[in-house]
């Protein structure tokens, strides 16, 4: 199995979640722009939140790199390379 395909496939769960994501909040979004809360907007004090939430997507990203490649160096070292 290549490297690519391997890689591929420990991030299918990933990509597979957005469309779901999307699916699910789109409908929200459309009902919550009708109503008074919609039309406020996001203030300065929450910048912290969506930091936040870029780091734990950057860790979770290399967390599931991290262990791509230690699973293709045991699938090496189970093949006898």
């Amino acid at each position: 199995m290549s490297r690519a395909r391997r890689l591929r496939l420990a991030l299918a769960p990933v990509s597979l979640l957005a469309p779901v994501l999307t699916s699910v909040l789109a409908p929200g979004a459309a009902v919550a722009q009708a109503t008074e809360l919609g039309r406020q907007t996001l203030g300065q004090p929450y910048w912290h939140v969506f930091i936040a939430y870029a780091l734990a997507w950057l860790l979770i990203g290399g967390w599931v790199v991290s262990i791509a490649r230690r699973l293709t160096r045991v699938e090496r070292c189970l093949d006898g390379e």
